[in-house]
């Protein structure tokens, strides 16, 4: 495939969103004009693309927004993509307007849907993993991963400050129903008394025998749990330490969405720019079905069909970091 045959790219953000998706369409579309390819913004995810709401980009179309979170392409989960007959709508109205090539923003539910657009249709697409999970393979960090740990961190540090105050034991719930990646760094980055993640089977006997020989110093206690663990998640062992405890005053944090709003870091911002980049080069080399990621510092491009199986490895390092600081 040469440069010549790509003509017009469609760029669009689907699934959840992710702080430096603003980023990688800056990046995506300002790269597509420098090479003279045109850009088609595709409002709101697949579902947008079944109904055709296109939009041109420009460069000012994408001015200012590298520091902004959120999407301003929007983004939505889609039923209808999922049946063949939806999927040909989308094809169709893409045909209808010329757009020959994709730009995927997303994680393992976008790459599933656009992997099975491209075996049957053909229609060139890569991916960009924008996730705050971290659980794709093929990328040391996924755009959005820094940010949510970052606010994680900013928020328990806060909440470590009451804690403080009143000798209060604060179990603190983040995003993760199926990675504990963002527990578990920012549990370290917080100085966790112990992190619960959905990869490792949660021992709450122990737990427990741990806070019983903590609990004479009077000081305040941090518990991070990924909403995945296997315990139940931080109201339920909550619960567990008040049965054994109930002289221990503990409350319960649930951070919820913060995680995923707010301004890109630098490191997002950057990550997205470079991926942005490398997303339209790509296309114009001639390759499709992949996701790009950053490997050891240097561009990788995983097949769409590996990038979905979740990165269920966890580092060994510092889940062994996490048991010699929590004594």
């Amino acid at each position: 495939m040469t440069k010549k045959t790509i003509k017009n790219i469609g760029v669009f953000t689907s699934g959840g969103d992710s702080p430096g998706m603003n980023a990688a369409i800056r990046a995506v579309v300002r790269t597509a004009l420098y090479y003279g390819v045109k850009v088609t913004g595709i409002l709101r995810g697949y579902d947008g693309m079944i109904s055709g709401d296109f939009v041109p980009m420009e460069r000012k179309s994408v001015a200012n927004i590298i520091q902004r979170g959120g999407t301003v392409l929007k983004t939505a989960r889609s039923d209808e993509f999922r049946s063949s007959e939806g999927r040909k709508k989308a094809f169709e109205k893409l045909k209808l307007n010329n757009i020959d090539a994709l730009v995927a923003i997303g994680g393992d539910g976008t790459f599933t849907g656009a992997n099975i657009f491209y075996n049957e249709f053909k229609v060139p697409v890569i991916g960009l993993p924008g996730t705050i999970d971290n659980d794709l393979l093929g990328t040391d960090f996924t755009i959005g991963y820094d940010t949510a740990i970052n606010t994680v961190i900013d928020a328990v540090d806060k909440i470590r400050d009451t804690a403080e105050s009143h000798d209060r034991l604060f179990i603190v719930e983040v995003m993760g129903r199926d990675s504990g990646l963002i527990a578990l760094r920012s549990g370290i980055g917080t100085g966790a008394e112990a992190i619960l993640i959905p990869e490792t089977k949660t021992d709450i006997k122990a737990l427990l025998a741990r806070l019983e020989m903590s609990r004479k110093d009077k000081s305040s206690k941090i518990i991070i749990v990924a909403e995945g663990d296997d315990a139940g998640g931080a109201f339920e062992i909550a619960r567990r330490v008040k049965d054994k405890f109930p002289l221990i005053d503990t409350r319960v944090s649930v951070l919820g969405h913060i995680q995923r709003g707010g301004a890109p870091s630098c490191m997002d911002r950057v990550l997205a720019s470079r991926l942005g980049v490398a997303a339209v080069e790509s296309l114009i080399e001639g390759k499709t079905g992949e996701m790009i990621g950053i490997v050891h510092g240097k561009i990788h491009f995983t097949p769409f069909g590996q990038a979905i199986k979740h990165n269920t490895d966890v580092n060994k390092e510092l889940l062994k970091i996490v048991e010699i600081l929590s004594l």
